[in-house]
């Protein structure tokens, strides 16, 4: 029968320690039994004779004191490594790695960010902010953002909140160069493109049509490979830009930007928290993961509604038509 070594050393030194086996056994939660045939086992295997057994008592002989002097220190490591590994599970405290797209996700990480870590100043975050899409293993990640599920196995995706993709303008725009009425009117305006940081291409516009979203074309007068940029470009009023939801909502409420041709705002992706195994996480991943799925969960911050999206781009073009009328 193989031994189990560490099981028997434990037994061994817990003998030596209380000297009786039938008390060792209930220290470790085993039966008498199993503690006499663990310790039978580890002595065969050592060809030695580790305790003098009496019918009231055992103690230790020559072989096994020194023994128990070799095997000590690991044993207490051990101890100490286990102790650390369950207090880690109990705690909020410790590192805590988390990976998310750069283009889109900073400006909602960061409300998340800065309520966690008042939370629980303990825990130490380790943000890494990358459009590449790594290796959720490799990579030791403990919480994971990706527009789009992961498709690493093993990895629980959860939906957080749809990301809509809105044909936005300035008003500084609209009052040079007007609002195009149609997808086919967007060839005769300035528009930005957006170029991947990982890929090193640009990104096409994706619109819906009918019940489809597809690819509609356009030559961009101005193209950058970072989000922000492109929107600080758009807001002044030099193209008319594909922007996300997450970016574009509070310019829209605030009417910084109007939204145009908002009945091809495509949602064909959403924004997903990943994560491994809840029941093997420390406690500061799942305190992280409670937050994100609560404080980001259909987050209206990130969403515009229909009648948000139509009242909008109704309000915009008559301001912005008026003013053009007006000026001529």
């Amino acid at each position: 029968m193989p031994i189990n070594e560490l099981r028997s050393i434990a037994t061994f030194a817990k003998t030596a320690e209380l000297g009786s086996l039938r008390q060792a056994a209930a220290a470790q939660g085993m039966t008498p039994q199993a503690a006499s045939q663990a310790l039978a086992q580890l002595e065969q295997h050592l060809g030695v004779r580790l305790f003098h057994r009496t019918t009231r008592s055992m103690s230790l002989t020559d072989e096994g004191r020194q023994f128990l002097e070799a095997a000590q220190p690991a044993l207490v490591g051990l101890q100490r490594a286990l102790h650390m590994a369950r207090r880690a599970t109990d705690e909020i405290a410790g590192p805590l790695r988390i990976v998310g797209p750069r283009s889109t996700f900073a400006p909602v990480l960061w409300p998340l960010l800065d309520e966690f870590c008042r939370l629980y100043p303990e825990v130490q975050p380790d943000v890494q902010l990358d459009d590449r899409i790594g290796n959720w293993v490799e990579d030791r990640v403990d919480v994971g953002f990706r527009v789009g599920p992961s498709p690493a196995e093993g990895v629980i995706a959860r939906r957080l909140f749809g990301l809509q993709l809105i044909v936005c303008a300035a008003p500084a725009y609209l009052a040079r160069h007007g609002a195009p009425d149609s997808l086919n009117a967007l060839a005769a305006h300035r528009c930005s493109g957006f170029r991947h940081p990982s890929t090193g291409k640009i990104v096409p516009w994706y619109v819906r049509v009918g019940d489809e979203v597809i690819e509609h074309p356009v030559v961009p007068a101005l193209c950058v490979n970072d989000e922000a940029l492109e929107t600080e470009a758009v807001l002044a009023g030099h193209a008319i830009g594909l922007v996300t939801s997450v970016t574009a909502a509070a310019h829209i409420r605030a009417g910084r930007l109007v939204p145009l041709l908002t009945a091809h705002v495509a949602d064909r992706s959403g924004v997903f928290i990943y994560y491994g195994s809840r029941a093997a996480q420390p406690a500061r991943a799942r305190a992280f993961i409670d937050l994100a799925i609560d404080r980001l969960t259909q987050n209206p911050a990130y969403v515009l509604t229909a009648h948000e999206l139509a009242s909008a781009e109704s309000s915009g073009r008559a301001a912005h038509a008026a003013a053009r009328h007006g000026g001529t």
